[in-house]
């Protein structure tokens, strides 16, 4: 199996193959951090010099959506219920001393001391990868997309995972009657919206959100008799306050060895407040469609220092 995906992998390579497969190798056997193309071009993996180095990655020519069919037909781990498991996630690839490199964005890491975080010119890129069962670190990378300045990351997300999925499909890694696929995202990741855009697919989506969040419970029927415009949304849920909690619908506990008692609590129905954010998860106004009203302009002028606007305030009577 492994030669025939060598194989498969040396067929997506367009131009100066060679010299990217054996740079492949290179980097794959390397016993530790690589800090410069230099250094692969000294390994027994790789059998040119350098200057065959530079020209496949110059020149050299990668034909990616092959290379992600490729990928797609490996064989994914899955769970025991036969699931196929998917994590996205962002990495960034830090860039503070290439002030050359275009299209860079300040990327948030964390620093070494305790609630420490930074933000350091870099590439973010989003990694779609299969889990496995299981404490493993061991995953299988599917696809990666570098975000750029002007990206909508849930929008570049919804794309992706659309992709893989749609992928995974072609090479019949999922069929009818499969239980749908489970998609796990951070904190970060908008999942409402996600859900929305990936609807008509077999998925099922798992994300963190924020402990400081409001939630909205479903709006209360509406009482014979009763006048007005109907309400739109419940009560509010906030994750901070569990006054604010109502009755769960589902409620487990499980003994764990690690972790001891794990109780989770589910509720249905539950959608977050729109806020200024995050995108509305739907259809929202076509564009070149003028807003109906619009926000009013007010022309402030030029900054004046206190002593002379009271004086043209005294001059005009004010």
């Amino acid at each position: 199996m492994l030669s025939r995906f060598r194989k498969d992998v040396y067929a997506c390579l367009r131009a100066r193959g060679d010299a990217l497969f054996e740079l492949t190798d290179a980097l794959l056997c390397a016993p530790g951090p690589v800090h410069s193309p230099v250094d692969l071009s000294l390994s027994a993996e790789y059998r040119r010099g350098h200057g065959a180095l530079y020209g496949g990655l110059n020149h050299g020519r990668i034909d990616v959506e092959q290379l992600r069919e490729v990928l797609a037909r490996l064989p994914l781990p899955r769970w025991p219920d036969g699931r196929i498991v998917l994590a996205v996630d962002v990495s960034p690839w830090l860039r503070s001393d290439a002030a050359c490199s275009a299209e860079r964005l300040f990327c948030h890491v964390y620093g070494r001391a305790k609630s420490a975080s930074q933000f350091i010119p870099g590439w973010p890129y989003s990694f779609v990868a299969a889990l496995e069962m299981g404490r493993s670190s061991w995953t299988a990378p599917l696809d990666v997309v570098r975000l750029g300045p002007a990206d909508d990351a849930t929008a570049v997300t919804a794309a992706q995972m659309r992709g893989v999925i749609e992928r995974l499909i072609a090479a019949g890694q999922w069929r009818s009657g499969d239980p749908d696929m489970l998609v796990v995202a951070d904190a970060g990741y908008d999942i409402t919206r996600l859900a929305y855009a990936l609807r008509d697919l077999p998925v099922e989506l798992l994300g963190r959100i924020r402990s400081d969040r409001v939630l909205r419970l479903p709006a209360p029927p509406r009482l014979p008799g009763t006048n007005g415009r109907p309400p739109k949304h419940g009560d509010e849920f906030a994750l901070a306050d569990p006054a604010t909690w109502p009755k769960a619908a589902v409620t487990t506990v499980t003994d764990t060895t690690h972790y001891g008692k794990a109780e989770t609590s589910a509720w249905d129905r539950l959608h977050p407040r729109l806020t200024h954010r995050a995108a509305r998860p739907g259809p929202g106004r076509p564009p070149g469609i003028p807003n109906r009203r619009p926000a009013p302009h007010y022309d402030v002028g030029k900054t004046v220092k206190r002593g002379r606007t009271l004086a043209v305030l005294q001059q005009s009577g004010g």
